[in-house]
């Protein structure tokens, strides 16, 4: 049964660990640019963590790499030689030819009579071969677009109710193939890819918008003039979702016709074939029979590689290769369509648990619960991802988890400290009306041990300060100590409650008997604490140990011959050796119960004169130190 006092306390902290799981869910619903950062190193992590997949069978590539730069010379070569380089590959079976180059410019050998272009255009109209160009997204107005493309018919459906944004990007311009080229072809596509803000390229437009019409990427192309696809619909859900719709198959993009690349290992995964091995028809038979070949350059100087999640130098014509792989193996990487909105219900639902869990049974099972969520969801993020291509990202619940739990242990620190405050300060005062009690019982016996005690407090305080001062001291001595040796001081006659009156008031010198009689004082003070300790059921409590150190030890003398223990040296309680030379000081120079008092400098004579036989010389010496003190207190300074 929860006290009335500890709900209200429970409701606090819940209500501190639900303001972090509201945070994280408005910035999953406002996404900012940091956020969006976060999320995306962490689609790597996750995506790192996934086991790959082969790449599908049916894509290659012919690479013109530094030893095809060898053989036939260096780049770019005459396009006859490109045009023998295509023929190579249909002869060799390729279903499609999809070139990642741009040929922009005439053939450097171009003359009337012996054209270059014209041999490599009479080869690519034979078909099965896709040329590459590059879209341009510049700002500035641009000239009408000349180039010659091959748009897609595309049936754009969009929501009714929400037309305010664009699902695709709109190219400015373009970096075209000459003319003769680009007409000899039945299908081009552009090239671009770029990376996102932090360098790695994760995602590629399939389609894009120029002067109002629509065109495919060159993979998207490629797989389309190899499968015969027809019927090209984008379908869009929202302003973070659309489908890719090809005759009766479905690609998930984003917002604006992206792809997730479901990238199937680091560079060089796909089949490499060199081109200077495809012009000397020095390939296995077979190996790129039905396949869709890229042709690209990876030789120094002419290569161009982006980082991928997975490596960090990732061929250009390895990322059009993995489009094809990706569409033609129908295995894509997505995000929910209702991607935010899951990601702000799993924040909520597996927080608010938790939060609910840590305020009910405690931080620490709040901390196992949410290591193990956290874990759950990492998990199961790699899962999804491995066996369904979903990617649900656990950055947002983890960022959420955490905060509540770290503010949920801040609120309950803050909250535990007020309690802690609040009871140490009624320990404080019930310690100070404890001692004030026992202090008026003695009093009530006999008012002369009520003051002196009363005297020693201050005594003790002083002493104790400029004794921890000192290396041996130090540690023991802290503020918190001082202040307890400083309250507990008036306690260490409190065993004289137990002397009878005919001793205890008598006015001259004690008689053997009587003297015996009067030193159990320490021994009757220390069974009255040992009893309280037993019925309040109390063990190792501080206040009461230093406690029955004072009252049981005050007068143990450092050669031994003190009592009632005969402890010798640093056996006695540091407690206990300051309370000797405090009881003796007021003993000695402010009492008139036994013998005449002497002055304050007498009584400083007479303890620096016990100084390694009865007292500690260390503390003695801390005693001259403050002797002057001892006098204010006593009141008189100017002499007693």
């Amino acid at each position: 049964m929860t006290s009335p006092q500890r709900a209200p306390r429970r409701l606090l902290i819940l209500f501190c660990g639900l303001v972090p799981l509201l945070v994280v869910t408005a910035l999953v619903v406002l996404r900012p640019a940091f956020l969006a950062r976060l999320d995306d190193s962490v689609y790597d992590i996750v995506l790192r963590s996934a086991p790959t997949t082969a790449p599908d069978r049916r894509v290659a590539i012919v690479d013109v790499d530094d030893r095809s730069l060898t053989s036939i010379g260096q780049w770019p070569w005459r396009r006859d030689v490109v045009a023998r380089l295509i023929t190579r590959l249909r002869d060799a079976g390729a279903s499609a030819i999809a070139l990642d180059i741009i040929f922009a410019e005439r053939d450097r050998d171009d003359q009337p009579g012996s054209s270059p272009d014209a041999v490599l255009a009479g080869v690519l109209r034979d078909g099965r071969v896709i040329l590459g160009y590059g879209l341009t997204f510049d700002a500035a107005p641009h000239a009408k677009n000349n180039c010659l493309f091959h748009p897609v018919a595309v049936a754009m459906l969009q929501p009714s109710d929400d037309t305010a944004y664009e699902p695709l990007f709109h190219a400015t311009g373009a970096v075209c193939n000459l003319p003769a080229l680009a007409n000899a072809v039945a299908a081009s596509g552009f090239l671009n890819a770029a990376p996102d803000l932090d360098g790695i390229l994760r995602r590629v437009p399939l389609l894009a918008e120029l002067d109002g019409r629509v065109y495919p990427s060159l993979a998207l192309a490629a797989v389309a003039a190899t499968t015969g696809v027809h019927d090209i619909a984008l379908r869009v859900v929202n302003v973070n979702a659309s489908a890719l719709t090809a005759d009766n198959k479905t690609v998930p993009v984003d917002g604006q016709g992206n792809l997730l690349l479901r990238y199937r290992g680091k560079k060089r995964t796909f089949p490499y074939f060199s081109a200077a091995d495809v012009l000397a028809e020095n390939i296995p038979a077979g190996s790129l029979r039905d396949r869709i070949v890229f042709v690209g350059t990876t030789a120094l100087g002419t290569r161009e590689v982006v980082a991928t999640p997975l490596d960090t130098l990732f061929a250009g014509v390895e990322v059009q290769a993995t489009i094809a792989d990706n569409l033609l193996a129908q295995d894509f990487i997505h995000r929910s369509m209702h991607g935010r909105t899951l990601d702000g219900v799993v924040v909520l639902v597996v927080g608010v648990a938790i939060a609910v869990l840590a305020s009910q049974l405690g931080i620490a099972a709040g901390l196992a619960a949410a290591f193990a969520a956290v874990a759950a969801l990492w998990w199961g993020s790699v899962r999804f991802v491995s066996t369904d291509g979903l990617f649900i990202s656990p950055l947002s619940p983890t960022l959420g988890v955490l905060g509540s739990l770290a503010v949920m242990t801040l609120a309950r620190f803050t909250v535990e400290r007020g309690r802690a405050n609040a009871a140490g300060r009624e320990k404080t005062a019930a310690r100070g009306l404890m001692v004030q009690a026992l202090l008026s019982l003695t009093e009530v016996r006999d008012a002369e041990t009520g003051r002196h005690s009363r005297r020693t407090q201050q005594y003790a305080r002083l002493l104790a300060q400029r004794l921890a001062a000192e290396p041996d001291f130090k540690t023991y001595l802290t503020p918190e100590r001082i202040d307890l040796l400083s309250t507990l001081a008036p306690l260490h006659d409190i065993g004289k409650v137990g002397v009878p009156d005919r001793v205890l008031n008598k006015p001259g010198a004690l008689t053997a008997d009587e003297l015996a009689e009067m030193r159990k004082h320490p021994t009757l003070g220390h069974d009255v604490i040992l009893k309280a300790e037993a019925q309040l059921g109390v063990r190792d409590d501080a206040t009461l140990e230093m406690a029955k150190a004072i009252v049981y030890t005050h007068h143990e003398r450092w050669d031994g011959g003190g009592y009632p223990q005969g402890l010798r040296g640093t056996a006695i309680p540091v407690a206990g050796r300051v309370m000797a030379v405090v009881d003796v000081y007021d003993a000695v120079h402010a009492r008139d119960v036994y013998k005449k008092s002497l002055s304050h400098d007498d009584t400083v004579a007479f303890i620096v004169s016990g100084k390694g036989t009865h007292f500690d010389p260390a503390v003695v010496d801390a005693f001259v130190s403050v002797a002057p003190l001892f006098q204010i207190v006593a009141g008189d300074a100017t002499g007693y």
